[in-house]
């Protein structure tokens, strides 16, 4: 699954994890084309997830979101919309399944 592009579409380009300093987002996310994603999903899409650590739900984009679903260990951490940073994947558990890690 090599097929990569930037979330909403682009080039993945040798800055995308440049953090902003306001959000503390990347500059850019990759995911899988969508013609990657169309080969279909080995598991649920899912949209929503919880910061273990602060309790606050983050929502993804579609696009992450499926990239998720067709390939569960494609991302090594995500981002907490309260926390304004980047953490490993077990801090974090899916909003409408809490026992299953997201990623796994």
């Amino acid at each position: 699954m090599s097929d990569r592009m930037l979330s909403g579409g682009g080039e993945v380009t040798p800055d995308h994890r440049e953090i902003d300093p306001v959000t503390g987002q990347q500059k850019g996310y990759v995911v899988l084309t969508p013609e990657e994603r169309a080969k279909g999903f080995v598991r649920p899409v899912r949209r929503s997830y919880i910061h273990n650590t602060c309790g606050v739900s983050t929502k993804m984009s579609q696009d992450i979101a499926e990239t998720y679903a067709r390939d569960p260990s494609f991302y090594s951490g995500t981002f907490c919309s309260h926390c304004r940073a980047h953490f490993p994947l077990d801090q974090f558990v899916w909003l409408d399944n809490p026992d299953q890690q997201v990623g796994s």
